[in-house]
């Protein structure tokens, strides 16, 4: 499949999840902050698709520790453990990168040495692991809403490497 034809057929899934989503009747309402946050993952995920990223698992999570993670994808060689965070604007003293502090960068390494247990005894020292922060910027002037229905004004920086295992 070409470049044009994988972008065309991206964005018809995005547009097919999130018709799928607006069918399925809302058996609670949750915070806006946290809606915020659910969207900038699946954006996030279509975004890292797009560049090539292979996504294996969203917002995984073990039954013996507290915490997930928002998305698991192959890059390559590398299987990355990614952290999104989203913001409705941009503040030049602290992007969202930002938010992944020390206490959330711990959690994601317990998790990530969780998932590779996961893998088979022989294989789990030839997985080369990666630490991502995926920031996504909803502008302030678009508004979640209008993300939604398609309009543009998402912006993403991705820091691969964020942080290592210790």
């Amino acid at each position: 499949m070409g470049v044009a034809a994988s972008s065309v057929w991206l964005g018809m899934q995005r547009w097919g999840l999130r018709r799928l989503e607006s069918l399925v009747p809302q058996r609670r309402q949750i915070a806006r902050h946290l809606a915020t946050g659910v969207l900038g993952e699946r954006e996030a995920l279509f975004y890292l698709r797009g560049l090539g990223y292979v996504v294996v698992a969203r917002r995984w999570k073990s039954v013996r520790l507290r915490g997930d993670v928002d998305l698991i994808a192959w890059d390559g060689e590398w299987l990355c453990f990614v952290e999104v965070k989203t913001r409705t604007g941009r503040d030049p003293m602290e992007p969202a990168e930002a938010a992944v502090d020390e206490s959330k960068q711990e959690m994601l390494r317990k998790m990530a040495r969780a998932y590779v247990r996961g893998f088979p005894r022989g294989k789990r020292a030839q997985v080369r692991v990666r630490f991502d922060v995926v920031s996504v910027y909803l502008q302030a002037e678009v508004g979640v809403q209008q993300v939604e229905a398609g309009e543009p004004g998402t912006e993403f920086e991705v820091r691969k490497g964020a942080f290592g295992w210790d």
